[in-house]
């Protein structure tokens, strides 16, 4: 969801100047590749790019694709199959082992259902959204493109002769109830068509308590992975907005008015690290009452448990799920030493348990890196 974000204001920059653009989106892949569907780029007329739909190896190429989609005003489809890496009829060898489908999309900004138009109302409140995406790997077909979006109570579907709409609310339901991306196959007309439906999160919401150096770090790296950053701290001081330029928001308060000045929903990571024993305590204790993800406590473990302790004798009852959400010290065992090397290991130990991942060495991992797109 945060490249998406990127790929929108791109957008924006582009149409406020004047710019053509297309949107080039990975639809589906075969074997290895860099980038899974869903993964997008944007490229305007002058050639400038924003996202990725590879590790590099393919938006040279892709470039000169979007071009002529641009020229023609329509979408294409462009097939790269990178399993025989002795072949260099693509001139780019992938060396991915794997066919990897990317549709290309000419955006009209005088549509107020373009491509661009249904992603933007998939950011604009953070709750799940889904989008839909319909194209043939016959690249000579009709390539309808993104379709459709969900998000809550809202519903938004492009007319396309394809699929009834009723049969398309019924596969996002289907999608919505699963909360993972899907793929099916319709035929139309003696071609078959590929409809991906994408179910799309928000953006981590990483709340650092505490404006400390050490917070600064921390703070960058997320801000980085495109998440949504706040800082909260009782010291005024401390709170300048021009220590945290990447964060989203920067408040003084105290812990008593946390949950009134940062809201909290099932996507949000914290972390206390305010080097206040009662401050972290007092947050902490309003944060048990709340959906947050994750808890994390900078510090050794003898001060994790006395926070316990403390809470507990002042009649704060912490059942399994509370427990299993908090993580002190927080951070993975990576020999961390320094205010960077700490940041690195709390970022890295947010993404790994928000995501469900073992943290472990990938050459140990003896399934696929990304997993298979479940079949309607």
């Amino acid at each position: 969801m945060s490249e998406l974000k990127t790929i929108i204001a791109a957008y924006d920059t582009a149409e406020a100047q004047g710019y053509k653009t297309v949107l080039a989106t990975v639809v589906k892949v075969e074997g290895s590749s860099y980038r899974m569907p869903g993964a997008r780029m944007l490229v305007s007329e002058y050639g400038e790019m924003t996202g990725a739909i590879s590790g590099g190896c393919l938006e040279g190429d892709a470039l000169s694709r979007a071009m002529l989609a641009l020229q023609q005003q329509t979408n294409k489809l462009v097939t790269y199959d990178t399993t025989n890496e002795a072949d260099a009829t693509l001139g780019i060898q992938l060396g991915c082992n794997g066919i990897v489908h990317l549709l290309f999309e000419y955006i009209d900004p005088s549509d107020p259902q373009n491509p661009i138009a249904l992603l933007k109302k998939t950011t604009n409140k953070r709750v799940p959204a889904l989008v839909v995406t319909i194209c043939s790997l016959d690249r000579y077909a009709e390539q309808p493109g993104t379709c459709g979006i969900r998000l809550e109570n809202q519903t938004v579907l492009r007319a396309n002769p394809l699929i009834a709409g009723e049969d398309m609310l019924a596969y996002m339901e289907q999608v919505c109830r699963s909360k993972a991306t899907m793929r099916t196959v319709l035929e139309y007309k003696n071609v078959d068509y590929e409809l991906l439906l994408e179910y799309h999160i928000p953006p981590i919401h990483m709340v650092i308590v505490g404006a400390g150096n050490d917070a600064q770090p921390v703070a960058a790296m997320a801000a980085m992975l495109g998440w949504e950053v706040s800082i909260v701290d009782g010291r005024a001081s401390h709170t300048a907005v021009d220590r945290f330029p990447a964060a989203k928001q920067v408040i003084t308060a105290a812990a008593s008015e946390f949950l009134h000045q940062i809201d909290i929903d099932a996507y949000t990571a914290v972390v206390l690290m305010s080097h206040n024993f009662n401050y972290d305590k007092d947050v902490l204790k309003h944060l048990l009452q709340t959906s947050v993800s994750y808890i994390g406590l900078l510090g050794p473990k003898k001060r994790f448990q006395r926070l316990l302790n403390t809470l507990q004798e002042d009649g704060c009852i912490i059942d399994e799920p509370q427990q299993a959400k908090m993580h002190g010290p927080v951070g993975l065992d990576i020999g961390a030493e320094t205010s960077a090397e700490i940041a690195l290991s709390i970022i890295a130990e947010v993404k790994s348990f928000l995501h469900r991942r073992s943290a472990a060495s990938l050459r140990d991992r003896t399934a696929k890196m990304h997993e298979n797109i479940s079949i309607l």
